[in-house]
């Protein structure tokens, strides 16, 4: 695996079908720096770092999370610096650590051969809820590098967050764009929602969860195709 530079102040951990490892960003400004996504587990935010290192970036300050599921926040606990959710995220983590503290990892484990894959032999599962919480929208700056954190409705789940980096044009976008988690249905009027809300943040490039950075265009056409 290598670390990929995107735009002036990007990079990006590719996404890894096997461990249903997603998309794992760096934004780096002149005073600090920050990541989007928290990864699958304590394994993958290593590999990431790792990276990061040998790239002689500094380890972000602050990890921003798109949305609620094991591939992107289950690593956590071992992000460096803080980590920045929206309230209803962390309400899912809450109920997840519940959930696997009161009945152990049987049932997480179960879900998916991507979730035993990762964490295959025997290693440990933890999740940790969210140093700093936001609703609505939070603008941040890195040095020279504009970042705005936004809440949206979208058809996977109801606590999408977007990144976007305002200089460079790009939109992260987690997995916003996908079917609902739970149905497998892709809902017409949340997708109308999302798709105004990307074109009001007016990105050149989105980079979802699970895939490679499109132009836009290709985000929308895909998000507004239907079955």
């Amino acid at each position: 695996m290598e670390l990929k530079k995107l735009s002036e102040h990007i990079w990006y951990m590719p996404f890894e079908s096997e461990r249903d490892r997603p998309n794992l960003g760096y934004v780096k400004g002149k005073n600090w720096s920050l990541a989007i996504d928290a990864g699958h587990s304590a394994s993958h935010v290593k590999e990431f770092y790792a990276l990061l290192e040998k790239a002689r970036l500094p380890l972000p300050s602050l990890t921003v999370l798109t949305h609620w599921h094991w591939d992107h926040t289950f690593g956590m606990h071992a992000v460096n610096g803080l980590c920045l959710a929206n309230e209803r995220t962390n309400k899912h983590l809450v109920e997840c650590r519940r959930k696997i503290e009161a009945n152990g990892t049987s049932e997480f484990l179960a879900l998916d051969e991507s979730i035993r894959k990762e964490y295959a032999d025997g290693k440990k599962v933890v999740v940790s809820l969210a140093d700093m919480l936001f609703s609505g929208e939070m603008t941040l700056d890195l040095g020279g590098c504009t970042v705005r954190i936004v809440e949206s409705e979208a058809p996977h789940t109801e606590d999408s967050t977007l990144v976007y980096v305002a200089e460079d044009k790009v939109l992260f976008m987690g997995d916003s764009t996908c079917d609902d988690f739970m149905t497998g249905i892709k809902d017409k009027e949340k997708c109308k929602k999302l798709e105004a809300k990307i074109k009001s943040l007016n990105p050149e490039i989105c980079m979802e969860g699970h895939w490679v950075p499109v132009d836009t265009a290709d985000t929308l056409d895909d998000l507004m195709s239907f079955s």
